[in-house]
């Protein structure tokens, strides 16, 4: 595989990382407002986060270009979660 080719999958990855990722944050603060607390919202929170140190770690380990390409993707996703969240609001 080239260069370009690992990039736009790693792009691609953490798009739908990212969507998962802000996915479970919206569930997370949703069970937060509704008064619950304890596990309920503990263990989403660090799943959400141990997900996101795991899929980085693995990607700085495929090099610089995938890292960046992929971080990328998971602004990409932090960008339209946003954009979802403002038309809700």
């Amino acid at each position: 595989m080239t260069g370009v080719s690992i990039a736009s999958a790693a792009a691609l990855v953490g798009l739908v990382v990212g969507l998962v990722y802000f996915a479970v944050l919206r569930r997370t603060v949703e069970l937060y407002t509704k008064g619950r607390s304890g596990f309920t919202v503990i263990a989403p929170t660090l799943g959400r986060i141990a997900g996101a140190i795991a899929f980085f770690g693995l990607t700085a380990r495929l090099g610089a270009l995938p890292l960046l390409s992929s971080f990328l993707g998971f602004l990409s996703a932090r960008m339209l979660a946003l954009r979802v969240a403002r038309r809700t609001a």
